[in-house]
C-alpha cells in the first residue's frame, strides 16, 4: 500500500511555538520509522490522541504536526467537557514508502513501546492511516491504548460519533445563519469521503440536503452517484457557491488564498487543524464568513472513546454528550457575537477556563 497525497500542517518546524510537556521522538527498532510522541497537557489527566500514519515531506514536517495536533487537543479534550489532557502520535513516512501489512505491524509494535516508556502520560487511538485493528496490535506492547476492535472487548473505532457531532454542528450552524437548523434543501460542499465524511455525507443526504462532494480518491465518486450528490474537483471545491463549506479530510485547508476564494456563508467540518494559519479565523470573520472551530466540532470521536471505555459505560448518554457539541458551538457562536470577537477566539477561551479551572 501506498499513501498519496501527502499534507503538511505547517511549512517547517522552525515556525511552530512549543508549548508542551513531552515530546518523544525515537526511530521504531523494528520498523526503523521515525515516531513522534507528542504530549502537550495533562493538567485535566491523561492526554489522549490519534496515532496517525502518514507520508511527509520530510521529518521535520512530521514533528511539527504531532506539535499541532497534539496543541489542538487539549483545546478539543478541554472545550468538550472532558478529564483528559492533549496528545498527538506521528509515525513519519519518507515520501514513496511503500507501506505493507507486515511494515504497519512493525510500525504499531514501536509505537507501543514508545508509548508505555510515558510511564502514562499519554493514551492513543486511531487517527488518519490508522484502524482500531492497527491499535489492537499497540495494545500488544501497552495498555495506553484505546478504540481496539469490538471483537476482541474494544469500542470499536469511533467515526460514528465524530460524524454525529459534525452533523450537530452543523444544525447549529445553521441556526446561526438562518434561524433554523433544518438541512432539507440547504446546499453544502463535503470535500472528504473517508470514515467520517462518507457517513455525514449519508446522513445530510437521506435528511434532504443538498451535496456537492469530493474526495482525493476517485472512487469514491461511487457514494456520490448513490446519494445523488453532484461531483467537483478537489482543488474547486471551496469556490461552489453553498450555504456551506464542510471540510472532512486533511488540516490546512483554510490558506488566505482559500479564504478568499470561498463562496459560502460557513464554513463547519470534521477535518483537524483547518486554519493553514490562526490569522485565517479573522479573514475568515472579515469576509462575513462563520467558521464553526474544529477543535469543538470534531470532538465527538474522543468523547465517544473516552466515556466508552469507562466500566457500565451507558450509550445513551453518551450520544447525548456528542450531540450536545452542536450545544457548545452554540455558545461560542454567542460568546464571539456578544464580546466581538472571532469564533477562534471564543472557542479558545471557553477551553482555557475550563484548563484554569483545574488548576
Amino acid at each position: 500500500m501506498t499513501l498519496t497525497h501527502p499534507t503538511v500542517a505547517v511549512d517547517s518546524l522552525a515556525q511552530t511555538t512549543p508549548s508542551h510537556e513531552k515530546v518523544l521522538i525515537v526511530t521504531g527498532e523494528r520498523s526503523g520509522l521515525m515516531i513522534t510522541v507528542a504530549v502537550h497537557s495533562t493538567r485535566l489527566g491523561q492526554a489522549l490522541g490519534g496515532a496517525r500514519l502518514w507520508q511527509y515531506a520530510n521529518w521535520t514536517d512530521a514533528v511539527a504536526d504531532a506539535l499541532r495536533l497534539s496543541a489542538a487537543m487539549t483545546l478539543k479534550n478541554a472545550a468538550a467537557g472532558l478529564r483528559r489532557g492533549g496528545g498527538k502520535s506521528v509515525i513519519y513516512l519518507p515520501l514513496g514508502t511503500v507501506l505493507t501489512d507486515a511494515l504497519k505491524r512493525l510500525a504499531m509494535l514501536d509505537l507501543g513501546d514508545a508509548i508505555e516508556s510515558l510511564g502514562g502520560a499519554f493514551m492513543t487511538a486511531e487517527d488518519v492511516g490508522t484502524s482500531a485493528e492497527l491499535m489492537a496490535i499497540v495494545a500488544e506492547r501497552t495498555s495506553h491504548v484505546c478504540g481496539l476492535p469490538a471483537a476482541i472487548g474494544g469500542v470499536g473505532e469511533p467515526a460514528e460519533a465524530t460524524a454525529a457531532g459534525v452533523y450537530a454542528s452543523i444544525e447549529s450552524t445553521l441556526e446561526a445563519l438562518f434561524g433554523s437548523r433544518d438541512v432539507r434543501g440547504r446546499h453544502l460542499v463535503i470535500s472528504g469521503l473517508g470514515q467520517v465524511g462518507g457517513r455525514l455525507s449519508t446522513a445530510l443526504a437521506a435528511a434532504g440536503a443538498t451535496l456537492t462532494v469530493t474526495d482525493i480518491n476517485p472512487d469514491k465518486r461511487a457514494l456520490a452517484d448513490a446519494l445523488g450528490a453532484s461531483w467537483v474537483s478537489v482543488a474547486d471545491a471551496h469556490r461552489v457557491h453553498a450555504d456551506l463549506f464542510v471540510p472532512c479530510g486533511l488540516g490546512g485547508v483554510l490558506t488566505k488564498e482559500v479564504i478568499a476564494e470561498l463562496n459560502v456563508l460557513g464554513v463547519c467540518g470534521a477535518a483537524n487543524n483547518q486554519l493553514a494559519s490562526p490569522a485565517g479565523a479573522t479573514l475568515l470573520d472579515a469576509r462575513g464568513i462563520l467558521w464553526a472551530p474544529d477543535f469543538v466540532v470534531n470532538a465527538g470521536g474522543v468523547v465517544y472513546l473516552d466515556l466508552a471505555s469507562e466500566p457500565n459505560a451507558d450509550l445513551g448518554q453518551i450520544s447525548a454528550r456528542v450531540a450536545a457539541i452542536g450545544s457548545v458551538l452554540s455558545q461560542i457562536f454567542a460568546d464571539a457575537r456578544a464580546n466581538e470577537i472571532t469564533t477562534l477566539a471564543a472557542a479558545e477561551r471557553l477551553a482555557a477556563a475550563r484548563l484554569n479551572a483545574a488548576r
